[in-house]
Parts: structure tokens; sequence; C-alpha cells
């Protein structure tokens, strides 16, 4: 990565004598974003826009003061890159570990429903889900892209032992049936209904990927905030860096941009950058998430949380490199999502929590 001059952070003004920001109050996405062209790099669009959130932002504060720091400690150990975990995800041949992680891929949102998840005992929701959709896998296989294409909410909820009748969880199910519908009929037009063909279409590259999958409105993951337009495509990001760790970086899992990812932007990183004193949040934003009022997907503060914990990795990154130590901001997402797992850091506060489709 091009080393950066010294960033000083600029306080900006606030025009808008309001606490707090109109928000859009859905989860859909922007109807008017448009996946990213195979010429534009998308992942230099992500960090420009997200740095300028970050020197805007009015409701989350980067304490770039704090990052040597927190940064001194991990410069002497390289940084421990978690594996997958074999117990809830399916790494078997190619294809079928192609095929699990892009239907997964497909369904790894929902946290804000989440609270209202019925977990299996010790997981948390993300790993109840993929461990729901490994059972299937061992027992029945890999659903066809025909299955997906025509999966119903009743369909999504027995897989994942839910319960319609919570109006949070329906919701949820409705919207898991969508997407891998939207899979589904995205593989059956373009690939003839082959996982395999999907990713071997990227042609080992991440970006080309996240391009691709962005036909699908639910991998559309862009929001726009003041006059800027601000993607974040956390999922199909994610979706590369999982099948590189579940394939040792060999045949479909060899991405040659990988080192290029951002972070996975969720709700996860920002709370444990907050708790590791790296992000600070606005009194009003602070309350609504202690009293765990939701944060509407597409408003200022929601936007704001998301791109400030893309920068400030940036801003770790880059701190770590004027050291002389290699860092990509994907191993330091990795060791932020996989601390946040601790229970001391859970006990610590709440994280935001959003009806998104985006994570």
């Amino acid at each position: 990565m091009e080393k950066r001059p010294h960033i000083v952070w600029i306080s900006p003004p606030d025009t808008s004598g309001r606490d707090r920001t109109h928000t859009r109050g859905t989860e859909e996405p922007m109807a008017d974003a448009k996946p990213p062209s195979e010429t534009e790099d998308v992942f230099d669009a992500i960090r420009s826009a997200c740095r300028e959130v970050s020197v805007h932002a009015r409701h989350v504060h980067v304490e770039v003061d704090r990052i040597p720091r927190w940064v001194e400690p991990w410069l002497e150990t390289p940084l421990d890159v978690p594996q997958v975990d074999t117990t809830t995800h399916v790494v078997s041949d190619p294809p079928t570990t192609v095929a699990f992680f892009v239907t997964l891929a497909a369904v790894n949102f929902g946290s804000g429903h989440f609270p209202h998840l019925r977990k299996r005992p010790g997981r948390s929701g993300y790993f109840t889900v993929a461990a729901a959709l490994k059972d299937r896998f061992d027992t029945e296989g890999p659903l066809s892209a025909e299955v997906l294409s025509e999966i119903s909410p009743e369909d999504c909820a027995r897989l994942f032992a839910q319960n319609l009748t919570h109006p949070s969880i329906a919701l949820l199910m409705r919207r898991f049936a969508q997407s891998w519908n939207d899979l589904g009929r995205d593989l059956l037009e373009q690939y003839g209904g082959s996982f395999v063909r999907c990713v071997e279409t990227a042609d080992h590259s991440a970006a080309r990927l996240v391009s691709l999958l962005s036909r699908q409105p639910f991998f559309r993951d862009v929001q726009s905030y003041r006059c800027w337009t601000v993607p974040f495509y956390k999922r199909s990001q994610l979706l590369a860096s999982d099948l590189s760790l579940a394939m040792n970086g060999q045949g479909m899992g060899r991405f040659a941009d990988l080192h290029r990812l951002t972070i996975f932007a969720d709700n996860l990183v920002p709370h444990v950058l907050r708790t590791d004193g790296l992000l600070t949040y606005s009194e009003a934003l602070s309350g609504a998430i202690a009293a765990e009022d939701p944060i509407p997907s597409g408003s200022e503060e929601e936007v704001e949380l998301r791109a400030c914990s893309v920068d400030c990795v940036e801003r770790i990154v880059e701190y770590a490199a004027s050291q002389g130590v290699c860092w990509t901001a994907r191993d330091v997402d990795q060791v932020l999502w996989h601390r946040g797992q601790q229970p001391h850091i859970k006990r610590r506060g709440k994280r935001h929590r959003t009806l998104s489709v985006f994570y």
C-alpha cells in the first residue's frame, strides 16, 4: 500500500443545527445504486468515500492520536489470522465448498434481528445460521440454483429452525428467501446454474467478484451520505476472503487482489474499535445504542459508524506501514472481529443494531 503522509483530524462545521439527522429508515438497498463497473477500482472507491465521511462525520469520531498506542503492542508479533471453523462451515471438494460459501454469503446479514433469533447453544446469530446451513449440506447436499430461485420464507424458517410468528424473524426469513431467490435466478441466467462458473468468471479477482455479485440487489451495498455515494460491499468482499481461507488460496480461492480488500463493515467491528478507544460517538448516538434503539439503515449515523470503522482501520494499516510492518485491512478486520467474540468485549456496552440486508 502506498505510504501516505501523517493525517491530521479536521473538525467539520456543523451546519445543520440538528443533533440527529433525517433518515430513510429502511433496510431496502438504494433504488438508484448501480453495480461497480469492471473498469472502476472498487477498493479505491470504498476507501476514498469512507475517508470523506470520516473527515466530515458529526456522530462518530476517529481518535487518530490513539492509534499508535493501540498498534504498538501488535508490531512485534505477526497478526494471528483465524482459520475457517469447520464445525460450522463446509470445507470439502472445491465445488461443494464454493457452493456453501456463496450460498452462505447470500444470507450473511440480519444482525439487527439477531436478538430475536433462536440461537443454538453457545452460538452467536451468525454461527447459528452457518451451522444450520452446514447441516443441510451434510445431510442433503447443496441447495441447487433451481431450489434457491423458488425457496420460500417458510422453507427458510424450517432450515434455520426459526419461528415465523415473531414479526422480526418473519421479516428476516422473507429477506433470506428473497436473497436466495435473487442468487438462484442470477446463477441460472448468467452461469447455467453453476456456483463454480460464477466464481471462475471472476478470474481470480475479488474486485470482479464484487462487480458480478452486485447485479443482485442485496449485494449492492451502497449508501448515500450528503453529496457522496458510499460503497461498502461487505458481504461480497467477505466471500472472497472466506473462499481464500477455505481453499488455502488455491484454485477458486486464489484472488490476486486479496490484499486490497477493505474491512468488512458491520456492527461488530465498530463496537470493538469503540471499546478499544479508537472510535468515540456523539452523546445522542451513544444514548440510542445504549437504549437499543435501532439505528436506521442509510441514516447519517449508520453510514458514519461503518465508514469511520473502514477509515480507522486504514489509518491503523498506514501507521503500521510507517513503522515498517505490512498489514492489510483484511488482517486487522479478522483480528477485530474475532476479538469481538470474546465475552469481556461483549460485556462492555452494546453494539449498534440496524435492520440491514448488508450485515
